[in-house]
């Protein structure tokens, strides 16, 4: 175990302005070693991972240690950066089942925007480090941790590409979208609301008064994890919670407004009454698919079949913003022209 946390450091470039690592060991209860901010250089972090002795104890509790670790390690007191978007990784060595329950404090973690790596021997539960891990395909097993090298280059790989701020399938793009935006008070306005299993909103119509402040919430904004992709729930969240006077929500004065869904993958819950209530308050729709997103799903929420779009990837997406700010901006519906004010929500899929 300590031969594969000298491995993963080694790939890392350890300093005040760049990686930053900790190391916790646990059984019934936990013990930092270090902090995140207690070493600055990859050789004293070496040193210290070298010196390590295995604590033992009974039982295992991961639970409690996934709570710990996000209560502590992950605070900006230990030296942690996430308000300035730099990504928060953890990864979980286990050798068997946990002897508490690690959902509430898996979920935790998520919501703050972690992103959970899970390793485990042939005795721990696979199920249970999936259910742990940002996604099943962040969570191995081998038979013992002799083995733990034959795992090692794939998860560094993984870990080296959880990207800063923005995940998977936004990139810098919606930034730039803000930016072609005359946000304002009196002008447009913009909401965030990010979402997997449950929604969550990032920030509301009336959150920001500038488009500069707009577009640096978008850049700070990290990956909410969860495994269930409730889209329609998402929208039905959208229209009685976000589409609304105390949101910042201008519609009965006639403002446009308008959604922006980007999606990778088919939804887990009917999306189509959920559509079709947001387009009854005369909200205009646009779906953007990547990776696994379904064309005729897609279709099914837009406002019409010319309002969705597959892009390949994630940098293959500027064309579908310019087409999509210009179908906003002239959109027959609302008579909408550049200077007419505008309410835009983008719901986020990660």
């Amino acid at each position: 175990m300590k031969t594969f946390v000298q491995q993963v450091v080694e790939t890392l470039s350890v300093g005040e302005n760049k990686d930053r690592v900790s190391v916790v060991q646990y059984s019934q209860d936990q013990q930092t070693h270090f902090s995140l901010n207690t070493y600055t250089d990859k050789q004293a972090v070496l040193n210290a991972v070298r010196q390590l002795d295995h604590r033992g104890g009974q039982p295992r509790n991961t639970g409690a240690a996934l709570e710990q670790v996000r209560r502590n390690t992950f605070a900006e007191s230990s030296g942690s950066r996430y308000k300035e978007g730099v990504p928060q990784i953890l990864i979980l060595l286990t050798g068997g089942r946990s002897g508490d329950d690690v959902t509430r404090a898996a979920a935790d973690l998520k919501k703050e925007k972690v992103v959970p790596f899970c390793v485990g021997t042939k005795t721990a539960d696979i199920l249970e480090l999936q259910s742990v891990a940002h996604n099943p395909s962040y969570a191995f097993s081998v038979l013992t941790f002799d083995d733990i090298g034959s795992i090692h280059q794939q998860l560094v790989s993984l870990v080296q590409r959880v990207p800063r701020g923005y995940a998977t399938c936004i990139d810098s793009d919606l930034p730039q979208m803000v930016e072609k935006l005359t946000v304002g008070e009196r002008k447009d306005q913009v909401s965030v609301v990010q979402y997997s299993n449950e929604p969550s909103v990032e920030f509301l119509l009336n959150t920001h008064k500038s488009q500069q402040s707009a577009a640096d919430s978008l850049k700070t904004i990290r990956h909410k994890g969860g495994r269930s992709r409730n889209t329609g729930a998402a929208l039905n969240y959208v229209k009685e919670n976000v589409f609304t006077p105390s949101s910042g929500s201008r519609r009965q004065q006639g403002v446009p407004q308008t959604l922006v869904l980007l999606t990778s993958g088919r939804s887990n819950d009917d999306v189509r009454k959920a559509a079709e209530n947001l387009k009854e308050i005369g909200v205009m729709m646009f779906v953007v698919g990547i990776k696994n997103a379904d064309i005729l799903e897609m279709q099914s929420v837009s406002q019409e079949a010319s309002h969705a779009f597959l892009a390949a990837d994630s940098s293959d997406m500027s064309d579908t913003e310019q087409e999509i700010l210009t179908s906003i901006q002239t959109g027959k519906k609302y008579k909408m022209f550049s200077s007419t004010p505008k309410e835009i929500i983008i719901i986020i899929l990660l």
